[in-house]
């Protein structure tokens, strides 16, 4: 049987935490970093990390250190329909919602994101030495970084 094809990890798109109370999560974090706030919910709050990011969310019960959907991280590949065949070709289900969600076997939960359609991007320099020169960003995903000072030159 031939190898299937896999994507390349290329980093981390962002970590989400499970927290008590986003608006004391907001002032306990505020307490040790300067940081910006791009977005805050009722139940979640979004800290930029630069073209990553650091998700906040509210506990769905009171005991917020029990197993829950929340936590996880968001992995960025290259390829992320190759991720998918690889789930499937491994006989892993996708975590049932709008995104390429699974678990691995220890539980933890795995979010792919396509390095293409998201803000998060490594210098021509850093993709050319991983092989990975030919990745191009999205309209979308250049708008985003362009808001925030952070297109290719």
């Amino acid at each position: 049987m031939p190898e299937q094809k896999k994507a390349r990890a290329i980093g981390f798109n962002h970590v989400a935490l499970i927290v008590g109370d986003i608006d004391e999560a907001l002032d306990f974090y505020g307490r040790l970093f300067d940081f910006t706030l791009r977005e805050r919910e009722a139940d979640a709050a979004f800290i930029d990390l630069g073209d990553q990011f650091l998700a906040l969310q509210k506990a769905p019960s009171r005991d917020f250190r029990a197993p829950d959907d929340g936590r996880h991280v968001g992995l960025v590949v290259d390829d992320k329909e190759t991720v998918r065949a690889a789930l499937h070709a491994n006989g892993i289900e996708p975590l049932p919602g709008p995104f390429l969600d699974f678990l691995d076997p220890w539980g933890n939960r795995i979010e792919i994101i396509g390095y293409r359609s998201i803000q998060f991007t490594k210098a021509p320099h850093v993709l050319r030495g991983m092989g990975l020169a030919h990745l191009e960003k999205t309209e979308g995903a250049l708008r985003e970084l362009a808001a925030k000072g952070m297109a290719p030159e």
